[in-house]
């Protein structure tokens, strides 16, 4: 009996040996930094919401990457403070609290600081003649009174891709990855202040324009203060939108 069951204790190792190449694969830097990305996305997206729990197998399914992948994002996640193991229910999105609040913006405001300081010192005018155009464009559409569905995605795309361009030029890695870590924080906390989005696009707008004009003419000191009134005005927008729902 036992050496007929020896091709089959053969079978059973070869067919064990299938899934190992698979998770090798799955902690691919390539995977990783996919299953990062498309958790990123789903956030952005509001698929992904503040407080919500979630299972290692849902997000394997969400993100479609294999398990292996999803699990070496855990615990980059777990470091940023997106994600918190908890004991018997899974994984949990981000609470957004007022402290949650109070971090993001702290950290955004210092690294933009520095950003803001290199960027005006290297940034050509074409370029910051191009970021004009774009941001008086999607003005326009905002104040024309018409109903536009994909007004607020595109505000926000022009809004934090400036944000983003100024951090990277830096050529600082480690500041950018920390950036764009803490900016998931900073963009899920104003997706959950559902009230800021009608009423945000036409003043954000504004504050880039007028920081555009003080980046064209080389005004610094200028610049930086009024990006620090950008982040604190939005700052405050989304605390009095989460003030306003909070029960009496």
């Amino acid at each position: 009996m036992t050496p007929a069951l020896m091709p089959a204790t053969r079978k059973t190792r070869a067919h064990t040996a299938a899934p190992a190449d698979e998770e090798s694969s799955a902690l691919s830097p390539s995977l990783r930094a996919l299953a990062y990305e498309r958790f990123r996305e789903q956030i952005l997206d509001g698929r992904l919401r503040a407080g919500q729990f979630v299972s290692q197998r849902e997000l394997v399914k969400l993100l479609d990457v294999p398990l292996g992948a999803v699990r070496e994002m855990i615990p980059r996640l777990e470091a940023a403070r997106m994600l918190i193991t908890v004991p018997k229910r899974g994984l949990q999105i981000a609470h957004i609290d007022l402290k949650l609040i109070r971090n993001a913006f702290q950290v955004r405001a210092m690294i933009e600081r520095e950003a803001v300081a290199h960027y005006i010192r290297n940034v050509s005018d074409g370029e910051l003649e191009a970021e004009e155009k774009k941001h008086q464009a999607v003005l326009k559409r905002a104040q024309s009174g018409k109903l536009d569905p994909d007004l607020d995605r595109d505000a926000m795309a022009i809004d934090w891709a400036l944000h983003d361009r100024m951090v990277d030029a830096m050529g600082n890695e480690i500041l950018s990855e920390i950036y764009r870590a803490n900016s998931l924080h900073v963009r899920m906390i104003r997706l959950d202040a559902q009230q800021v989005r009608p009423q945000r696009v036409v003043p954000a707008m504004q504050e880039h324009l007028r920081f555009i004009e003080l980046l064209k003419s080389r005004d610094e000191a200028g610049a930086l203060k009024a990006m620090q009134e950008h982040v604190e005005q939005s700052r405050q927008r989304v605390l009095n939108a989460m003030l306003r729902n909070e029960p009496v």
